[in-house]
């Protein structure tokens, strides 16, 4: 028996260290892996940041450096005003070049040709001949004599070299003074936005990795360099890259495992890898001193065990293992009587008080339940036995009927089977609360095990329904019912982002005509009641298209959507108008008035369309129609380039 005993304890102690085993490498490995992670996402981030931070500074060189060279332009004009001809030579021009700070000056005629110039070669170039020198020919026909023109660095027509050029219109004649730049300071700002000088500015750990993927076309755009850049592997690829944005393992260009980490940044992927045999390497040693650890704490047991087993406590332990096996099996009028000892009496005594106060415990956990007062109940069942144990709330908190109630409790697995689709479905934004009916909430907690389950179930009707009226009073406005400004930018972006194709939506702002004059001659109460009336026409429109909201005062903003072009636009526009004149609003008890709006829309067809621009755009078009046509709606044009 000793020895047998000691044999069984050494299995499970084993198993047992297996399975610690199991579990650490599990635990560690995903700890190494959040770690990773989180290492990884804060580099993107900072990567992310460095470039958002060098594209606003480069945004602001070129902001600056556009308006001190369109000065510089301006000051050659002026300048050159003087000269009714272009008699100047080259050396003059460069002269003036020079005392301006630019790198070349040109003088273009009424006709397109450039007469003079700081260079000589391109003394009597036609601007028509290339693209990039006839954009400066829109001068000489717009006819403004402050028209001007700075044109983006690009290769000129006459040398291909990288130029900035600008160009203002003369003022005294009839033609252009262009001054040319070289773009130093640009070129080496956007140096600083390259990906690989980027990359060289974060520390990186050994095999460590970061790169650059262009999103449209999969091409690497730049990297650190810490693994071989055998760009074939999927680690590289565009396509397996979006599913690592929470950390994911891809195929390195030799076949390896690599635990690559993702983020996007505009229309580029940004990532950081790592091969796994690094992560691994930590993970081992780490395996290895837990291992020495616990086979440590084997040996220790298996002796003490082995101590106690020799005080002959294995007999008197048979003994009670019977009693107890004969109660399990649902005799509970076995007593358990095993003396020898005072600690065998004392737990042989303590088992027969417990099995009776096992065969009492239904009664008493419903007892106790019913005198609290609280609106909960429990329940249990056994894997493999037909009756469910319940108390008696349970009925009223699932909302069954007498019969069913009765014929899930029959049946154990008819009974799980309920809970199952129950908790299958959870109320929105809730783990464990899931409703059973229109008006009632209900928390679940269940304990389950291999043989069975435990459950405790309570009333959340009371909190859920608070949750919604806050939540309600949180987004909507209170006078009109309709949402609140912030809530419907924020519901409107959601709605663009998932604009489907070939459809179209509009946003749209309102505006109540003469609205301050009905304040002031019927009172405050008729502008609330003459609000009231407004928005309620506004929530009569169809749900599936609109989504409507007080913007202040008497402004007011919709977003109709999913349409299938600009005429079902208009429809749904002239069909709220139509609406607006069939309700009037009462000012007095002898007075009426149709509820005048002035409206201005703007289109969206596409799902990165900017929901800020939209409204803007919106409001320009409300803000011609409050100038020309009060009571009507316009479409907001886009100027033309």
């Amino acid at each position: 028996m000793q020895k047998t005993f000691i044999k069984y304890t050494l299995i499970v102690i084993t198993s047992g260290i297996l399975l610690i085993l199991t579990i650490n490498f599990l635990f560690t490995l995903h700890t190494l892996e959040t770690g990773q992670y989180q290492t990884f996402h804060t580099k993107l981030e900072q990567i992310r940041h460095t470039l958002e931070t060098n594209q606003a500074e480069l945004a602001l060189i070129y902001e600056n450096l556009d308006k001190d060279y369109l000065t510089r332009a301006k000051a050659a004009e002026y300048m050159l005003s003087g000269q009714q001809d272009f008699s100047m030579d080259v050396s003059e021009m460069q002269y003036l070049a020079k005392l301006l700070d630019v790198d070349e000056l040109h003088i273009i005629d009424e006709n397109g040709f450039i007469a003079a110039s700081s260079v000589s070669k391109y003394v009597g170039i036609d601007m028509d001949d290339h693209d990039q020198t006839r954009a400066f020919l829109a001068l000489l026909e717009s006819g403004d004599p402050d028209a001007s023109l700075i044109q983006e660095m690009q290769p000129n027509a006459a040398e291909n070299k990288i130029m900035k050029y600008v160009g203002v219109a003369r003022k005294k004649q009839k033609g252009v003074v262009q001054v040319g730049f070289k773009p130093v300071r640009q070129l080496e700002a956007e140096s600083r936005n390259a990906y690989d000088y980027v990359f060289s500015k974060f520390p990186t750990d050994m095999g460590e990795e970061l790169f650059a993927i262009d999103c449209a076309t999969g091409q690497i755009l730049g990297h650190s360099g810490g693994m071989d850049q055998v760009f074939s592997g999927e680690c590289y690829q565009i396509d397996e890259l979006f599913g690592c944005t929470n950390g994911a393992y891809r195929k390195g260009g030799h076949g390896e495992s690599v635990y690559v980490v993702s983020a996007t940044y505009e229309n580029v992927m940004v990532c950081a890898a790592l091969p796994r045999s690094l992560l691994f390497k930590k993970l081992w040693k780490n395996l290895l001193n837990t291992l020495i650890y616990l086979l440590f704490v084997e040996a220790v047991v298996i002796v003490l065990l082995n101590y106690l087993v020799k005080r002959k406590v294995v007999d008197g332990i048979h003994q009670i293992i019977d009693r107890l096996s004969s109660i399990t099996g649902g005799n509970l009028d076995t007593a358990v009587t095993v003396g020898g000892n005072r600690e065998f009496e004392e737990l042989s005594g303590g088992i027969n008080t417990m099995v009776k106060s096992i065969v009492h415990l239904s009664d008493r956990i419903s007892s106790i339940i019913e005198i609290s007062g609280i609106p909960l109940a429990a329940f249990e069942y056994k894997n493999g036995t037909e009756p469910v144990f319940v108390t008696s709330g349970l009925r009223e908190l699932l909302d069954l009927s007498e019969e069913k109630a009765e014929t899930l409790c029959k049946n154990s697995e008819l009974f799980h089977q309920y809970i199952k689709e129950i908790t299958a479905k959870p109320a929105e934004g809730e783990s464990d609360i899931f409703q059973i009916n229109d008006t009632k909430y209900i928390r679940i907690h269940m304990s389950k095990s291999s043989d069975g389950c435990l459950g405790v179930i309570t009333d959340s009707t009371d909190v859920m329904l608070e949750k919604k009226k806050m939540l309600y009073e949180n987004t909507h406005d209170p006078l009109t019912g309709l949402f609140k400004y912030q809530d419907f930018k924020q519901s409107a972006a959601e709605i663009l982002q998932k604009v489907r194709k070939n459809s179209v939506c509009a946003v749209v702002m309102l505006d109540l005509d003469f609205f301050k004059s009905i304040n002031d001659t019927y009172g405050h109460d008729a502008g609330d009641q003459y609000l009231q009336r407004f928005s309620s026409v506004m929530r009569s429109m169809p749900n599936a298209h609109f989504l409507t909201a007080r913007r202040s005062g008497d402004e007011f903003c919709m977003m109709i959507y999913d349409c299938a072009d600009r005429s079902e636009i208009r429809n749904f526009l002239d069909f709220f108008y139509q609406s607006l004149a069939k309700h009037p609003v009462w000012l007095s008890e002898t007075q009426s008035k149709i509820i005048s709006a002035s409206a201005g829309f703007a289109l969206a067809d596409e799902p990165d369309t900017d929901i800020a621009e939209l409204l803007s755009h919106a409001d320009d078009a409300l803000y011609q129609i409050k100038r020309s046509t009060k009571g009507s709606y316009a479409e907001y044009i886009p100027p033309s380039v």
